[in-house]
């Protein structure tokens, strides 16, 4: 899928990422981000896949920069 990271929280370490084609927004960790980076700005294109994650949500996973 495609997309842009909508929100992301340093400190924490996680934020939502969302979808181009529907606008759903999805929890992602940063560990997931797939360069092995800890952060990733606002607003940065990325590609990602969407899991069954913790709590019964879907999550992204493998967020990769675009731009």
């Amino acid at each position: 899928m495609r997309g842009v990271v909508a929100a992301f929280d340093e400190h924490k370490g996680y934020g939502t990422v969302r979808a181009e084609d529907d606008g759903r927004e999805y929890f992602f960790h940063c560990t997931q981000i797939a360069d092995g980076s800890r952060t990733i700005a606002v607003g940065t294109p990325v590609t990602f896949e969407v899991v069954p994650g913790h709590r019964g949500r879907w999550e992204a996973v493998r967020l990769t920069s675009t731009g």
